[in-house]
């Protein structure tokens, strides 16, 4: 009974509020920091291209084929990490929204080629711009040096 009594009294679990929660060595964890920074990364991302209605993938795939102009679909969806089904997905609704267009390849008449229409380059451009401020306020958190040391230990992970 005394126990319940002690616990009671370090934390009061209807008045509890996540600064009261103990963490112990989980709130050190590598994964832990990894999703939660990865979830506030989210949300400012989510918050910054609000009203756009696109997603990170789907931000991703206009960006790079904005850069590679006629990249097939296979060659977008391994550089993203992507399988096959959900990129096709992506580009489906890419398409359907008249942001890109697919056209045969001539090269390899089994291939795709990507490319951006009009109002695919003209989202991206505001997207850029919205993406630019959201991450120039994460960069603000980190000295130059520190920023330089994140990128470069991610990349470490990624390439793992």
């Amino acid at each position: 009974m005394a126990r319940a009594t002690s616990v009671s009294k370090r934390l009061q679990p209807d008045r509890a509020t996540a600064s009261d929660i103990d963490f112990g060595d989980f709130g050190e964890l590598l994964g832990y920091r990894l999703r939660r920074a990865h979830g506030a990364m989210h949300r400012g991302f989510s918050g910054a291209v609000a009203g756009l209605d696109l997603t990170q993938k789907q931000t991703a795939i206009l960006w790079l084929i904005q850069l590679n102009p006629g990249v097939s679909q296979v060659a977008v969806a391994s550089a993203l990490g992507m399988d096959r089904p959900t990129m096709m997905a992506l580009t489906d609704r890419l398409e359907s929204r008249g942001l890109l267009t697919r056209v045969r390849s001539t090269v390899d008449r089994r291939c795709q080629e990507l490319h951006l229409t009009l109002s695919g380059r003209s989202l991206l451009a505001k997207l850029k711009k919205r993406i630019a401020r959201h991450e120039q306020r994460i960069r603000a958190l980190f000295t130059p040096a520190e920023f330089d040391t994140l990128v470069s230990a991610l990349r470490k992970l990624q390439e793992h």
